[in-house]
């Protein structure tokens, strides 16, 4: 694990945290290639909300910032760590090892079978939870752990190059948003400008992450990240106002 602060939150070589700053630059564990997980299961399960979908990719980044701000896992702001994003993610085992999103998806399918009974899109939610380990393998370097337990720490290091993070997340999640649109239309005019405002604003955040201004301290990353809870609303709500095609109904049964 590499040294450095590990405090979870002030920003190195800065003794007392800063006053959080507002606006898109802050929510630093947005990446839309997790999104875009989401949008093309909706063809394996036409039927779920988009809603459970968003929070099944981000579920890893949803407990995040509730153990980070709790002192159970650490993480601190070094610019240049990637290139990508200036955190450095140096303690998230529960959250985010191998094990544990599996674990967390099966809970998250469980609740979801157990509530609406629809075996099927309790597995594909367990899957997509799952798929957040398999992008952050790709992306990251080399800290994601595969159990709590275990002193192993892997990734593939996407992330140093911000030319290749945007082409290949900016690819999945233009994939995602077509094969959405091939399962689900607008019924009014909500389902249509709820759908593209999503979208745009999506973009308009990764942008942000991609490119913005370090955040100022951690505290301030954590209580952003929980905003993704408003994106799953969004999410859901757009949902709610489109309708399933009926070849996708075809396609699925």
């Amino acid at each position: 694990m590499r040294s450095g602060p590990v405090s979870g939150w002030s920003c190195p070589g800065e003794g007392a945290p800063l006053a959080p700053r507002t606006g898109l630059t802050q929510i630093r564990r947005m990446f839309i290639g997790h999104f875009a997980a989401a949008l093309a299961a909706k063809r394996a399960t036409p039927r779920t909300s988009l809603g459970w979908l968003f929070a099944a990719c981000q579920l890893s980044d949803l407990i995040w910032p509730l153990l980070l701000l709790a002192g159970v896992e650490r993480a601190h702001i070094a610019p240049g760590d990637t290139a990508a994003t200036p955190l450095a993610f140096d303690h998230y085992p529960w959250s985010h090892s191998l094990l544990m999103t599996v674990v967390w998806g099966i809970v998250l399918g469980g609740i979801y079978l157990a509530w609406r009974g629809d075996r099927r899109a309790a597995v594909v939610l367990a899957a997509v939870v799952a798929s957040h380990w398999v992008l952050d393998w790709i992306t990251h370097r080399p800290d994601l752990p595969i159990t709590p337990w275990s002193d192993t720490r892997v990734g593939l290091g996407l992330w140093h190059s911000v030319i290749a993070t945007v082409v290949v997340e900016g690819v999945l999640f233009a994939l995602g948003i077509w094969l959405y649109s091939t399962v689900t239309r607008p019924r009014d005019r909500t389902g249509r400008v709820a759908w593209v405002s999503l979208v745009v604003f999506l973009v308009l955040i990764y942008v942000a992450n991609i490119f913005g201004p370090p955040p100022t301290n951690m505290t301030a990353v954590a209580v952003s990240a929980l905003a993704i809870w408003l994106l799953v609303w969004w999410a859901a709500w757009a949902d709610g106002h489109r309708e399933v095609r009926a070849r996708a109904d075809r396609i699925v049964g």
